[in-house]
């Protein structure tokens, strides 16, 4: 089963947003506070983190089939917030794009035993990044909007 076009086509859409938004944002907005230790910058970084996550996640299942697994998910956004606080705020909105595009490329060349293994096991959101993407780009928007 291949990739459904449509999924693709979100995700390149919501990369091609994300990198409008990144272009428009001025330094001063890549540092606003989003509440909870996070600003904008952290929260491209996180962005940034989870797509390349999926990249070694669809590497991994296709080198030994090694399947996702979701262990201590929400723990890792908890540990890793420090990390993404001492990344300067540019490069992290640099990351969150270069990121997107990494896991938009390999989900559209992803082998359709593997796409149709990913739908099986009900892991779909790997396939939908463009879901995550959207959540920040629009938490982002909203807060530069003030």
């Amino acid at each position: 089963m291949p990739v459904d076009p449509a999924i693709v086509s979100e995700n390149t859409g919501l990369t091609d947003r994300l990198s409008a938004l990144v272009t428009r944002l001025s330094d001063s907005e890549l540092s606003r506070d989003l509440g909870e230790g996070w600003t904008v910058a952290v929260a491209l970084a996180h962005a940034a983190f989870w797509d390349r996550r999926a990249v070694r996640v669809f590497e991994r299942w296709l080198r030994d089939a090694t399947p996702y697994r979701d262990q201590d998910d929400d723990i890792l956004n908890t540990a890793l917030l420090d990390e993404w606080r001492a990344i300067a705020p540019r490069r992290a909105a640099e990351l969150a794009v270069e990121a997107a595009r990494s896991i938009d490329e390999t989900v559209a060349g992803l082998p359709d035993n593997l796409v149709a293994a990913v739908i099986a096991q009900g892991d779909d959101f790997l396939l939908r990044r463009s879901n995550h993407r959207r959540e920040h780009v629009e938490q982002i928007e909203a807060a530069i909007r003030g």
